[in-house]
């Protein structure tokens, strides 16, 4: 498309390409709705909280079903999508979940899984290290295991559902970048003199919200800087690979790893909120003092990798709530504009069921509307309560 000014009518204009954006544009055009879907930088881009490599898909939340439910529904459709276009891009390597003594969230996790029917096996601290000899447990009690799920590759995930969306007539508008919205006349403005007219709108631009909405959304959506680290396993070595190998979280510990996926390395980074990020403005080198911190817990819980080379490191962003629950709701002030982001570091794996969730409610007004969604549960103040 050209940079001169171009009039587009649609049902729905989705505004940003990542996780949340594309499957919203690909089950909206599902439910039979003409679907326009712009992007500044392109799905899965190194900037976008939807980019990397991989990223952990796993149904346990401690005591919270409804995230739990949600990550088995889309667990079941991004396989679905993946087989329907032959692009094995979900790797079961398993979830290991490492429990400390007297700590309520992985039982309460792993309660959650069994009443919802959710394969897990519980491990004593005995038979741990005979499972898993390339892990050392010290400070463990016990732990479980999902064994059917794992790890999502990410980028090129986005880059699939958007091309399956465009397959099923979505229209792609990319290198555009929608100028702050304040009108509800249901025309926006982009850059290049495109004007696009939509009935409804879906702003899914996960740290750029803020940004489009500042006087809403700044203090209720936080982008921070989030440091990942790929570290090289020895050649010919393969405990650090599945199936020996699976993801594992230690939430207690703030750490979650993945195995050597693709020969990139085992991927490792702390599940802390780091410092606020400008997703524009702001560099992507990882700094020292992350690199320690996290090669100090890879050589406590992998001992064998203590000396490993550092072989990729990443700067991506989690855009917060304050609480760690999604944002899908109404701008206050138009009916017709929806705010879809809120992933808090969690967010990917649920691509599928957020966008089934908004089709649903742009489709059918009187469809039933999550309260923890929503924009008046959002405050400034931050207290993450979902992880």
């Amino acid at each position: 498309m050209s940079s001169s000014s171009v009039n587009i009518d649609c049902d729905v204009l989705v505004i940003g390409a990542g996780v949340f954006g594309a499957w919203s544009a690909y089950r909206l055009r599902q439910s039979g709705l003409r679907v326009l879907l712009i992007d500044a930088h392109g799905p899965g881009n190194n900037r976008s909280s939807s980019g990397d490599e991989s990223r952990i898909i796993r149904t346990g939340y401690g005591p919270d079903e409804i995230y739990t439910g949600s990550a088995v529904r889309s667990l079941r459709a991004w396989q679905e999508i993946f087989a329907a276009s032959r692009e094995p891009l979900f790797q079961r390597t398993g979830v290991l979940w490492l429990a400390r003594e007297g700590d309520p969230y992985p039982s309460q996790t792993i309660a959650t899984l069994q009443r919802l029917g959710v394969a897990c096996e519980a491990l004593t601290a005995d038979e741990l290290p005979r499972r898993y000899p390339q892990f050392a447990f010290d400070g463990i009690a016990w732990g479980f295991v999902e064994p059917q799920s794992g790890v999502l590759f990410a980028r090129r995930a986005v880059q699939l559902v958007v091309r399956e969306a465009v397959r099923a007539g979505v229209v792609y508008v990319p290198d555009a970048v929608p100028v702050p919205f304040d009108q509800p006349d249901g025309e926006i403005v982009t850059v290049g003199g495109r004007r696009l007219r939509a009935t409804h709108f879906v702003f899914a631009c996960g740290p750029w919200l803020p940004k489009l909405f500042p006087q809403l959304l700044a203090e209720r959506i936080q982008p921070t800087r989030q440091e990942v680290f790929y570290f090289g396993a020895p050649a010919g070595d393969d405990r650090f690979k599945p199936p020996k190998m699976p993801t594992w979280i230690d939430f207690q510990d703030e750490t979650y790893g993945l195995p050597d996926l693709d020969g990139r390395g085992i991927k490792m980074a702390i599940d802390r909120h780091g410092s606020p990020f400008d997703p524009d403005r702001d560099d992507r080198v990882a700094s020292g003092e992350g690199l320690r911190e996290v090669r100090e817990r890879l050589a406590r819980r992998l001992p064998a990798l203590s000396h490993a080379p550092l072989v990729e490191s990443r700067v991506c962003q989690y855009e917060n709530t304050s609480n760690g629950d999604f944002l899908i709701d109404r701008h206050p002030d138009f009916e017709n504009v929806w705010l879809v982001g809120g992933g808090s570091g969690h967010g990917f794996k649920h691509g599928p069921v957020v966008g089934e969730y908004l089709a649903e409610r742009i489709t059918n007004p009187h469809a039933e509307v999550e309260a923890r969604f929503s924009l008046r549960t959002k405050a400034s103040e931050h207290r993450r309560k979902v992880y």
